[in-house]
């Protein structure tokens, strides 16, 4: 069985890094007895500066990007209807805030440790784009832990200090000077870089012909 190592750059406030890894899925399942999959989680932040509740996502995305409200209104409306058909809950997609990740990609890579690195994203995913909650308050993160039954007073002391923020700036340092500058990015056996929320057929047809370059 050939192994195939992914390395994902995302962040918990992208909401095409949720639909990317969904597409994921569906691609390592079709090629399931044929490769082996061992997946990485890198942190990127799209609002490293955000601070306090931050501000509804419509206007905030319009002045990001200088368009209107309801241009970001129907393409928050196509992304949730992408999401329905991957099975993921963007229920919320349009009602979220603004918010800073960093705590949260904190805890990505503590959960790393015990082997619920996926688990903890796809948790905070839920969070966010599902609910609309504050994804850098402690409680919601704390409840994200709980629910992929890990240890929620361990994780209250991981946020209580400043364990794994340098892991987390290290990922972020490293991937901007590897000229990793939008999300998701997935980067195949350390070489190949994929960027976007690809397909599942056109990942598959991209595992398959690095599979035979290395070959």
């Amino acid at each position: 069985m050939t192994n195939i190592r992914i390395d994902i750059v995302s962040d918990i406030a992208c909401p095409w890094c949720a639909i990317g890894y969904a597409r994921l899925e569906r691609a390592m399942a079709q090629l399931k007895t044929e490769y082996e999959f061992t997946v990485n989680w890198h942190a990127f932040e799209l609002n490293p500066k955000q601070s306090g509740q931050g501000e509804p996502i419509l206007p905030a995305l319009a002045r990001k990007y200088g368009r209107s409200e309801d241009e970001m209104r129907e393409a928050q409306g196509n992304m949730m209807s992408i999401a329905k058909e991957l099975g993921i809950n963007f229920e919320k997609l349009q009602e979220r805030r603004t918010a800073n990740t960093f705590d949260a990609h904190r805890l990505v890579k503590w959960a790393a440790g015990q082997g619920k690195q996926t688990a903890m994203k796809q948790a905070l995913f839920e969070a966010y784009f599902g609910r609309a909650l504050d994804v850098s308050d402690y409680d919601v993160l704390l409840d994200c832990v709980r629910s992929v039954g890990l240890d929620v007073a361990a994780a209250g002391k991981v946020l209580a200090t400043d364990q794994f923020a340098d892991e987390v700036r290290e990922d972020e340092a490293t991937y901007q000077r590897a000229g990793v500058n939008s999300v998701p990015a997935f980067i195949i056996n350390q070489k190949y870089l994929i960027s976007g929320a690809q397909d599942p057929d056109v990942l598959v047809k991209a595992f398959q012909d690095i599979s035979a370059e290395a070959a």
